[in-house]
């Protein structure tokens, strides 16, 4: 019985279900001719690139950020709207593929890639996803069913065992960096402490001009254990090639103490991470394990980044 320890492309495909009914945005037309670039912005189009201010360029799309770094007023370009890029990076870290609550952490990120996938089928994007490794190449993106369901594919491989050479979630973002253009999407699902591995000013650098969500995947064991002694199994490689050793352990989590050093090892993680993304700029939820794949999906909803 593996429901709930290891994805099903089955059950990752029947949550396209779950995002049927979700209206999607109006798009520009896409047999507009010419790319040409435009300082005004309006129904159906995107941004493209910035450049110095000149007379006669609306101010109300003057490039801030960009003014401020380099002392000249800098103008936002934007042309016509095309197919947009929703970019998945899984988080393959060992601390995923663990639950205690309905299914593993790595089954839920798994099934809210898979919402992500369905999602962006409904919006009319290209869907892609990469995990953090040298020597995997990224799934391209592709339009429609047959590209949610490649990224389907991979997220069961993914997920359903810790993948062999995982070289963690920052090179996973050096690898979506390359892909991703002004305009598009990013969702990450990841655990909270790969998130505060990472320096906190790699997170600014990522969300500019695009519109970036992360998914912290928790187990409820994580967030409020019960106060009673609890016993847990400990697996430790004792040599290359030999099998792990295993050992009982017991932690009394009624005790204070001992409740604490929990806290601070599980729910604090947590609560960095969200403070962390929070002051970026990016729209965040931690998805608990026993949670419904879906309930994200609000924060799919939110306008282009520009």
């Amino acid at each position: 019985m593996t429901e709930g320890i290891t994805p099903s492309l089955d059950e990752l495909v029947a949550l396209r279900r779950a995002v049927l009914g979700r209206r999607p945005p109006r798009r520009g037309s896409h047999g507009m001719s010419g790319q040409a670039q435009s300082p005004m912005r309006g129904r159906g189009m995107e941004y493209a690139e910035s450049r110095e201010y000149a007379n006669g360029d609306d101010a109300r799309h003057i490039d801030w950020r960009l003014t401020a770094r380099t002392g000249r007023p800098h103008t936002k370009l934007f042309q016509a709207e095309r197919e947009r890029l929703t970019l998945i990076v899984a988080d393959t870290a060992p601390t995923l593929y663990f639950g205690t609550r309905t299914r593993f952490k790595s089954v839920q990120a798994a099934r809210a890639g898979a919402i992500a996938a369905w999602a962006a089928v409904r919006d009319g994007d290209r869907i892609g996803v990469l995990r953090g490794s040298a020597r995997e190449a990224p799934i391209a993106p592709a339009s429609g069913s047959r590209g949610a369901l490649r990224v389907l594919d991979a997220l069961v491989r993914w997920y359903a065992k810790p993948p062999e050479h995982d070289a963690g979630l920052a090179v996973a973002l050096d690898h979506a960096d390359r892909l991703l253009r002004p305009g598009s999407r990013l969702v990450v699902l990841a655990d909270p402490l790969s998130v505060i591995a990472l320096p906190a000013s790699r997170w600014p650098m990522l969300v500019q001009h695009r519109e970036v969500i992360v998914l912290l995947m928790t187990d409820p064991l994580e967030r409020d254990p019960p106060r009673a002694r609890l016993p847990f199994f400990v697996e430790r490689i004792v040599a290359a090639g030999a099998a792990p050793a295993t050992r009982r352990i017991e932690l009394d989590l009624a005790a204070d103490a001992q409740r604490q050093r929990w806290q601070s090892a599980f729910s604090a993680p947590l609560d960095e991470a969200m403070a962390i993304l929070a002051r970026s700029g990016i729209r965040a939820r931690a998805l608990s394990t026993d949670a419904p794949s879906e309930s994200w999906l609000d924060l799919f909803a939110g306008t282009r980044a520009a």
